[in-house]
């Protein structure tokens, strides 16, 4: 059962891994703030959801299910249940991929769920352990800390993005190639892999924000309408780097046709500079027996000379057009995706070289603490 719990007392003190049994009783207080966070979901952790928590079935299926689910918002009424999506900065791929975050939202509780790493999450948790400062607000800063830190991981890639569609239209414009339409295409279906998630999720943001849900204090709203902004912000963004990203598709078939012209206009040329040497080669490929030439005796040499002096002329003009050349590579365009980390919000390396250590530790402790008092911290 690979999860996190920290808990916030009323007089100020901060409890980390706590048991099963004192995730009950912290629950049964209806006091302080409790945020447990579960991360590489199992089925242990499903009852643990259900049995402590009494959460709705449908919501612990979402949780425990691999497959990724459409950002949502739900009103149980004693929680909120939202299913959100941020960037996959831990997937090797040539597209980007988004990551789900999971929140139930209580009177006094925050639970977390996700199958993948979120250094949002991190970022988080490392305010909780070092100040503890995201549960002196309540639950529902505790939820606008979780996905002010998603939403703002999402620029970097955005930024990430609009470099990658400027090398790509100037590759367009000035040596198109193959590899550069393959970054068009990519680049597209990246733009609609976080357009799908991030749309939806502005609308939820702005129903957060208006207040419609009784456990989003009044003096929370503002912070969620800031989240609001900057989801608006990446949709414009997105929109523009998908215009951009259409106008270098359109310049590079452009680009392709004019040099297909070019080729064509070339190819004119040889013919027509060929096609002396062939009449040249039918006069004096015949049998005739009178021919003046056939007893010069240099005329073979000379024939042969003004032949190979028409070849030359014709590779000298070519090669200055550049069609004899090897094509222009253009600019690299990574074939895998990855944003650098120092830009992200939560990635602390000496905290994230501690962590496996640690976490390691705390799951031992804890499963010793599952049978009623609390593990050793």
């Amino acid at each position: 059962m690979p999860f996190r719990s920290y808990y916030y007392s009323e007089d100020g003190v901060l409890e980390s891994e706590l048991s099963t049994a004192r995730i009950s009783e912290v629950l049964r207080g209806g006091r302080g703030l409790l945020w447990v966070d579960i991360y590489e979901t199992t089925p242990q952790d499903g009852a643990l959801l259900e049995e402590v928590f009494r959460f709705h079935r449908l919501t612990i299926e979402d949780c425990v299910e691999r497959q990724i689910h459409s950002p949502k918002i739900d009103d149980y009424q004693d929680y909120l249940f939202v299913i959100l999506h941020g960037i996959n900065h831990t997937a090797e791929s040539a597209v980007v991929e988004t990551a789900e975050l999971a929140l139930y939202l209580g009177p006094n509780y925050v639970v977390s769920n996700h199958n993948l790493h979120l250094y949002s999450v991190e970022e988080v948790r490392h305010h909780v352990e070092t100040s503890g400062r995201p549960l002196h607000r309540g639950a529902d800063y505790l939820v606008y800390s979780l996905i002010d830190a998603l939403v703002d991981n999402v620029l970097p890639t955005i930024d990430l993005l609009n470099e990658i569609s400027a090398r790509i239209e100037e590759d367009a414009i000035g040596a198109p190639q193959e590899s550069t339409l393959d970054a068009i295409l990519r680049i597209k279906r990246s733009v609609r892999s976080i357009h799908r998630t991030m749309a939806p999720q502005r609308e939820m943001l702005n129903r957060l924000s208006r207040g419609e849900y009784r456990l989003i204090q009044d003096t929370s709203l503002f912070y969620f309408r800031d989240i609001y902004d900057h989801l608006v912000l990446i949709e414009d963004l997105l929109m523009s780097i998908r215009d951009g990203v259409d106008n270098a598709l359109a310049t590079y078939l452009s680009a392709v046709g004019n040099r297909q012209n070019e080729t064509m206009k070339v190819l004119t040329i040889i013919g027509s500079i060929f096609l002396p040497l062939t009449l040249l080669a039918g006069i004096y490929g015949m049998n005739f027996e009178y021919m003046p030439e056939l007893s010069w005796r240099y005329g073979y040499f000379v024939v042969l000379g003004i032949m190979l002096t028409t070849i030359a002329t014709a590779m000298v003009i070519f090669w200055r057009r550049g069609w004899l050349r090897a094509g222009h590579a253009g600019a690299e365009i990574a074939k895998t995706f990855a944003v650098e980390r120092g830009l992200l919000r939560g990635h602390h390396p000496r905290h994230s070289l501690r962590r496996t250590a640690v976490s390691q530790e705390a799951r031992a402790q804890r499963e010793q603490g599952l049978d009623g008092g609390p593990a050793q911290t």
